[in-house]
């Protein structure tokens, strides 16, 4: 059942949002609401779904992988164009939460399109109701697809099948969902708020409670409810304001009518919704922008007061800790913050082990729920494990609270290494069960566990992927490059040549960082010492790190994700082929520190882009080193890996997309073995420089960034050093080589580096974090 269509009715956030995912992934999709006008002859009776693919294409952070997906879909509305369904493959419906209006819209798509699969973006109508009145046939292709907002950036999907749904019908969705759109899937049951808000709605309404019980503050109970439990960093209050304080309002009302629960919010919530105090959407929620200042409100006045970060001496200690660490730290803070968190994790571990067989149909699922849809680092029963099951269960006892069943029977730990397989108890029998395994995923931790590291430093691993394919794991602070990658690397290709490997891939399973680039820490040092000696022999050997990877004997495949800066982008593209996530940051971005990229990023990008037009007998060379000099001055990075392709850094046809991070190593790895049988390494490149013409062409257009305050002096001299690495030289044209590039871009790097103002960059950089302007 392969879906070649989509069609998407509500042009909301959501279902705007998941058009413009579909569309990023290469579907085309038809987007419709309601008639903006009751007049059948008005010329604008699809506004609102325009309007809704508007808000898309101007969102930010962007809704889109590549601005020109746009152009995929197709937008009218629903009294006008239903017929544009007739032939679309999967259906969504993300209309208001109401089900009569549902019930309506399945009653006209039963007859429309009998062959497609609908699906209800419903965030907790029960599917038995929406299915009322509904055929058989119809019935066997629906089921429940719930996305979390933005589509494109949140990585959870719960589905939500019912009893009749057909079982091919569940695997082609799962599938489509999983491979092309790239989400975590979470089967959930059919209940009031599934699986993540469920438990995520009760935490907020908890914290607001306890806060007002402790008497603390709305940043108070943010800090201590974000990342120092290895929470989002928009903890409870800031998700609050993203998610909107209405809209919070009506999902809790909701779930209260339908649970039966308690879940109402503390009174200060209904008054700003009474005011339109909603959050960002209006400006102003639990906190408010005012110019540079972030204020926050005081929930007794409802009057906002710039308090600042909220912290302690204690709080600082243990976010310095590692996350397990953490947490054990956490639950015995001092003081009346000690006490609402030690109250809070105790509500909330309670309520999950108690829901748990309620919500989902195994363990793992719950945990999965609350890391991609809520971004927490550990899952609830992960971080039971860490706080420790017998102090939660003293901890429970201790509040007049008994002891859930699932807690009582999972021993030691819910997540047990039993024979190289994990396990967890069953929600429904007293046994434990393997986690199930996310289809197609290669885990490296898996992997580490099971003792599959052929050797490591400090800085990288190589581990054994099976087939004969090894992985070359950065693991340092940031996953920066600094010698023990390049050890490992040259230990990694030459134990690959020697044991007859079919390849490596170069990749990691950090959740957000493939590499943040060279570590600078080690040249600073060098730097302060005044080795120069020392200084040039590791840019250049970083240099020929860089290039063993293009002329290693066997196919290099890396797999960058997520951050992939400076050194990074140039070991990706000194690679046979590079497999990318969808979400791939990749830049040169070296003139922020008052560098040029010196492992053969400015020479990879020279020779690639000259060589493009060379079949082109009219086309201007400089064009190709103009668009190279654009990227590397400006320091541009994609915001996708679509764009990524579109700016030069992802080759059209050779690299490849994966939408799904969770099984992008799997990917890089089918990449080499498909490369290996008949695998022939690259040889050196030569082609005709530019030289001095081509410099001053760079240099007019540097000047003019300066004559308009773009560009401070130091920047002209960062910018001319590119310049004369581009051209081949400041002179006449001649033949160059790949290691003629080299060599300059080598003493350009360590002209700059005894620079002054390079020199302050790069410790501002190191001290704050942030890039210095000078």
């Amino acid at each position: 059942m392969r879906i070649t269509k989509v069609g998407v009715i509500g042009a909301g956030a959501m279902g705007a949002g998941i058009a413009a995912l579909a569309a990023s992934a290469g579907l085309p999709v038809v987007l419709l609401d309601i008639p903006g006008h009751d007049d059948p002859t008005h010329p604008d009776r699809s506004k609102p779904a325009r309007e809704g693919l508007d808000r898309v294409r101007k969102a930010k952070p962007a809704a889109f992988m590549d601005a020109s997906a746009a152009s995929r879909i197709t937008t009218g509305n629903t009294a006008d164009h239903l017929a544009l369904l007739a032939d679309c493959s999967w259906i969504c419906e993300a209309i208001i939460e109401k089900p009569a209006p549902k019930q309506e819209l399945f009653a006209k798509l039963e007859s429309l399109a009998p062959d497609a699969i609908v699906t209800s973006n419903t965030s907790g109508i029960p599917m038995a109701i929406l299915l009322e009145g509904r055929s058989k046939r119809f019935r066997e292709r629906f089921l429940g697809t719930h996305y979390f907002n933005p589509p494109r950036y949140m990585h959870l999907l719960e589905l939500i099948p019912t009893p009749e749904t057909h079982d091919e019908v569940l695997s082609s969705i799962r599938h489509f969902q999983e491979r092309i759109l790239g989400k975590g899937i979470v089967l959930a049951k059919d209940v009031p708020g599934f699986v993540a808000n469920r438990l995520g709605v009760h935490g907020m309404v908890v914290a607001g409670r306890l806060m007002v019980k402790h008497e603390l503050s709305i940043p108070a109970v943010d800090t201590l409810t974000g990342a120092l439990i290895g929470r989002a960093k928009t903890a409870t209050f800031r998700t609050g304001d993203l998610s909107g304080l209405d809209v919070l309002v009506h999902v809790t009302a909701g779930l209260s009518q339908t649970t039966g629960e308690d879940l109402a919010l503390v009174p200060f919530v209904h008054e700003l919704v009474k005011q339109g105090r909603l959050g960002d959407k209006t400006r102003q929620g639990f906190y408010k922008k005012d110019k540079q200042d972030i204020l926050a409100l005081d929930w007794k006045t409802l009057e906002y007061q710039n308090v600042g970060r909220y912290t302690t001496d204690a709080i600082d200690a243990i976010l310095k800790k590692p996350l397990t660490e953490r947490l054990r730290a956490a639950r015995d803070l001092p003081g009346k913050d000690g006490d609402f968190l030690r109250e809070l994790l105790v509500e909330q571990c309670h309520y999950a082990c108690t829901l748990a067989p309620e919500l989902a149909f195994d363990l793992a699922a719950i945990d999965r729920a609350m890391e991609w849809g809520y971004g927490w680092e550990l899952g609830p029963f992960k971080a039971m494990d860490a706080f420790g099951l017998d102090w939660l269960r003293s901890a429970i006892q201790q509040q007049g609270k008994s002891v859930p069943d699932l807690l009582a029977r999972a021993g030691n730990a819910f997540y047990a290494d039993v024979n190289g397989s994990t396990l967890v108890p069953s929600l429904g029998e007293n046994n434990r069960v393997a986690v199930p395994a996310i289809p197609g995923q290669i885990a490296l931790g898996h992997l580490r566990r099971a003792g599959k590291v052929v050797r490591e430093n400090a800085e990288a691993r190589v581990i054994d992927l099976g087939h004969d394919v090894a992985c070359l794991e950065f693991c340092g602070k940031m996953n920066t490059l600094g010698v023990g990658v390049m050890d490992l690397a040259e230990w990694a290709l030459d134990y690959g040549v020697k044991n007859g490997l079919a390849g490596l891939v170069i990749g990691n399973d950090d959740p957000r960082t493939f590499t943040a680039g060279a570590n600078l820490a080690g040249p600073r040092q060098l730097l302060e010492k005044g080795d120069w000696k020392s200084l040039e022999m590791l840019t250049k050997r970083f240099q020929d790190t860089v290039m063993s990877f293009r002329f290693a004997p066997i196919p290099v495949v890396a797999a960058p994700f997520g951050l992939t800066l400076g050194g990074g982008c140039e070991i990706s593209l000194h690679c046979d082929r590079i497999q990318a996530h969808a979400e791939l940051y990749m830049g040169l971005v070296e003139v922020g520190v008052g560098l040029i990229p010196g492992g053969g990023g400015t020479k990879e990008l020279a020779f690639r882009f000259t060589n493009a037009l060379a079949p082109y007998e009219e086309a201007d060379a400089f064009e190709g080193l103009k668009r190279a000099f654009k990227l590397i001055a400006l320091a541009q990075t994609s915001t996708s890996a679509h764009e990524a392709r579109s700016m030069g850094f992802l080759r059209p046809i050779a690299d490849r997309i994966t939408m799904n991070r969770d099984v992008l190593i799997a990917d890089a790895k089918a990449r080499v073995l498909d490369l290996a049988p008949d695998y022939v390494a690259p040889t050196m490149r030569k082609m005709t420089s530019m030289g001095r013409a081509a410099v001053a062409n760079l240099d007019y257009a540097l000047w003019s960034f300066k004559e308009a305050g773009q560009a401070s002096d130091h920047d002209l001299r960062i910018g001319h050093e590119v310049a004369v690495i581009l051209a081949g030289g400041d002179g006449p044209p001649r033949e160059v080589t790949e290691q003629d590039l080299l060599d300059l871009e080598r003493d350009a790097f360590l002209r700059l580096l005894g620079t002054k103002e390079t020199q302050a960059r790069i410790a501002h950089t190191l001290t704050t974090g942030k890039p210095l302007r000078n």
